[in-house]
């Protein structure tokens, strides 16, 4: 992975690269930021470019043995860490074919993927403290042909408390020739012992425009297509390329959206609670993209209200039903609504009972919609 791949901004970018050439590299590197922002990317570039034999103009070759076998996760100074499940073996290293089989077919490495190459169910995956004594045996052995061997750890706010106590020594004082890049989607989840022996680096979300460009790069979108799936996906470079995917889903979204507010409205509750089971019966991730769309169409409304077409990004059925619903959207209660969806995303996420939140979710919108 060359840094010229990675959307993180060229700012970020440049920082990293400037460590390295000026060996200023500290022995623990913390890159954190929102999930789809391309940082497991931005980390792989970061570590290609440490063991790059011949880097020129801010960036790794790609062509030297040391590219070429980071590009076929065969760098013998590159360890990966990463959760795992019980089940499949409590080191990385039981998991590593599946690591690399998920690391090829996503760019950008959204989380639900690697449950699903792990195929965890509802298991947690997590690193536990096999994981340590491993990675203390390796950063023990010297490099094998480069200056520095690169242990990445992917998401450490997944360490287990007894694995995190069993690294803090060497992660704070490693060997001379040892260096981590730890890259996080929650910083503020990482037990304060490992995240104060860091030294830290925030990668932004990419704007939309940014993540248009990719979509018409990587994807058969049109530019108005992109830049309007972009603004859906909020800066989420998976949920994006997730939604192209499944673009029937967004019509079957908005029938969900346009059927839920209705009922709201009449206070329906026989019709709201058979519809809560529906979107129930949808799949968690199924569930959260539905949640983001429908946040997506709460902005989109304040926004029609304000009578400038050129600030709205919608489908022509879409404008249609905001035509006559965005009167119900204003400044008393979208951010409200909008906490409500959110609020209800991250129970899902943590594996709630979905129909108690669907169903939780839809009542609390009888109080919240209403005319202005």
């Amino acid at each position: 992975m060359r840094f010229s791949e990675v959307p993180c901004s060229r700012d970020v970018k440049d920082r990293l690269v400037s460590l390295v050439d000026r060996d200023r590299l500290p022995h623990a590197l913390l890159i954190s930021g929102p999930a789809g922002a391309g940082k497991l990317a931005l980390a792989r570039a970061l570590a290609q470019y440490i063991h790059c034999e011949n880097r020129h103009d801010g960036d790794s070759c790609g062509r030297c043995p040391a590219c070429l076998q980071h590009r076929s996760f065969n760098n013998p100074d590159m360890h990966f860490v990463y959760p795992v499940t019980a089940a499949a073996g409590k080191t990385s290293d039981a998991s590593i074919d599946q690591w690399k089989d998920f690391l090829g077919r996503y760019r950008y490495n959204p989380y639900e993927g690697w449950l699903e190459a792990l195929n965890a169910g509802n298991s947690q995956p997590l690193i536990y403290v096999d994981e340590a004594n491993a990675i203390i045996e390796k950063m023990s052995l010297s490099a094998y042909r480069s200056r520095y061997k690169v242990t990445l750890i992917w998401l450490p706010e997944k360490l287990k408390e007894e694995a995190a106590n069993k690294l803090l020594k060497l992660i704070e004082e490693p060997w001379g020739d040892t260096r981590f890049i730890l890259v996080s989607n929650e910083p503020g989840a990482i037990l304060p012992t490992i995240f104060s022996r860091t030294q830290r680096v925030n990668v932004k979300r990419p704007s939309d425009e940014t993540v248009a460009r990719i979509l018409c790069e990587e994807t058969p979108l049109e530019p108005h297509d992109a830049a309007s799936v972009a603004r859906l996906a909020d800066g989420n470079l998976n949920r994006a390329l997730a939604l192209v995917e499944a673009q029937g889903e967004t019509q079957d979204f908005l029938e969900i959206f346009q059927e839920m507010m209705r009922n709201a409205y009449a206070r329906r509750l026989r019709e709201m609670k058979d519809l809560s089971e529906r979107m129930a019966s949808l799949g968690r991730e199924t569930i959260r993209r539905m949640l983001a769309y429908f946040s997506a169409q709460v902005r989109e409304n304040f926004i029609y209200n304000l009578h400038r077409p050129e600030l709205n990004n919608m489908s022509g059925d879409e404008e249609r039903f905001s035509s006559r619903f965005a009167p119900f959207i204003n400044a008393s209660n979208a951010d409200r609504i909008l906490a409500l969806f959110s609020h209800a995303d991250f129970d899902i996420s943590r594996n709630a009972n979905a129909k108690v939140v669907m169903f939780d979710m839809s009542l609390q919108l009888i109080v919240l919609i209403k005319p202005r």
